[in-house]
């Protein structure tokens, strides 16, 4: 009798279904805890760099030179930089490899996130970076919680994230070249991209990366969550 069954699929839904059953290897549970655990490295080491820029004056001279160019490429910058992470994540084979690549990505969006900090804390005050900060904490929480109790494999979402970057840079090329004004409406379109891709990597951290790839999943995990405290920090600060 024939096996139309596709064995990849019937893997992933084992592997899925020992986790949350409690069966999982503690090989797989530990490589959970280490990418989570180097998530909050990386989110740590993100403020730490950013107090340092702040404290020493050197924010500024960040903002005065970004700015300068164009607003509307910062945002580019921002979200080429968040391909290019997901795609070094899910080629970095060696540990070094991946190592330098979280480093590179967290101390890039440093830099990029500058401007923004700069002008949420002198023009709209401090309390907004916390309020953005406590949120995105909220958000990324309670998406995870999704995927954890609803068990659904939501790797679909892979194809919608591709066009929704890709249409979201025509947006932002459409500010460069074309004075389109990106307001209220696109961040909260980014908001919502960056809660369907914060969906898509927890689920496929769970259910198909490699036990040794946990720092290259962070650093996949990181770019959402960055994405997401972007937008709603710029949310934030334009309300006030």
């Amino acid at each position: 009798m024939r096996n139309d069954r596709n064995p990849r699929l019937d893997t992933r839904a084992l592997a899925a279904e020992a986790i949350y059953s409690g069966e999982a290897s503690i090989d797989r549970s530990a490589f959970l805890m280490r990418v989570y655990g180097h998530l909050l490295g990386a989110i740590a080491v993100f403020v730490l760099i950013e107090t340092w820029l702040f404290q020493t004056g050197l924010a500024e001279g960040i903002f005065r030179a970004l700015v300068g160019v164009n607003w509307m490429l910062v945002l580019g910058g921002f979200m080429v930089s968040g391909w290019l992470a997901r795609g070094l994540a899910s080629r970095a084979g060696g540990l070094g490899t991946q190592y330098l690549g979280l480093l590179l990505y967290v101390v890039a969006q440093a830099i990029i996130f500058v401007p923004l900090l700069y002008i949420a804390e002198s023009q709209a005050g401090g309390g907004v970076i916390s309020s953005a900060a406590l949120l995105t904490v909220l958000g990324f929480t309670g998406l995870t919680l999704i995927v954890i109790q609803t068990r659904r494999d939501f790797s679909f979402l892979g194809g919608l994230l591709r066009w929704g970057g890709i249409v979201a840079l025509l947006a932002i090329a459409g500010g460069v070249f074309l004075g389109w004004n990106l307001g209220t409406w696109f961040s909260l379109a980014m908001v919502g991209l960056a809660g369907a891709a914060i969906l898509h990597d927890t689920s496929k951290i769970i259910h198909a990366w490699p036990d040794d790839r946990y720092v290259g999943a962070a650093l996949e995990l990181f770019a959402s969550v960055a994405l997401m405290f972007w937008y709603i920090l710029r949310l934030l600060t334009a309300r006030r």
